[in-house]
């Protein structure tokens, strides 16, 4: 991961962009690896751990109707909060993550594990949904390295 961080890090850089992040399941954990390098506020607006819908809705803008509807946890739901969280900080890029970390949570369609992982550009618009082994802090730090993933296919 360290490596991936650093190719990150440098890469934002060189290209000039920023970032901001909207985290559900990570509870800030992404933001947090990012910010281990020093520097990383030249790319790194805003983060924001948007647990509760109310946040969801009055913060990053997702509509009732689609929390009710989709689910906090859903494709639609992560790709507003990656467009939405841009849009809030101005950034080039937004990232967003919502998921069930468990060990409660669990859905019959979405088990705990369930993820997703969001990024845009303002262009491009890229989700994809993971299903991750292991107890919580494992869910959460899969779903973190699959998120710098994603970011990096996006650069």
């Amino acid at each position: 991961m360290q490596n991936l961080t650093k190719y990150l890090h440098k890469a934002l850089i060189k290209e000039n962009k920023t970032l901001a992040i909207a985290e559900s399941s990570t509870a800030g954990l992404i933001s947090k690896i990012l910010t281990d390098n020093p520097g990383s506020s030249k790319y790194l607006l805003l983060g924001i751990t948007a647990y509760s819908n109310q946040i969801k809705n009055k913060i990053l803008k997702i509509p009732a109707s689609i929390l009710s509807k989709n689910g906090a946890v859903s494709e639609e739901t992560a790709l507003l909060m990656a467009k939405n969280v841009r849009k809030l900080a101005k950034a080039d890029l937004g990232l967003a993550v919502t998921g069930i970390a468990g060990p409660t949570g669990a859905r019959i369609n979405k088990p705990v594990g369930t993820a997703f992982i969001a990024v845009t550009d303002g262009k491009r618009n890229l989700c994809q949904r993971f299903l991750f082994k292991g107890d919580r802090s494992s869910v959460r730090k899969q779903t973190a390295l699959q998120s710098l993933q994603l970011l990096k296919s996006i650069l």
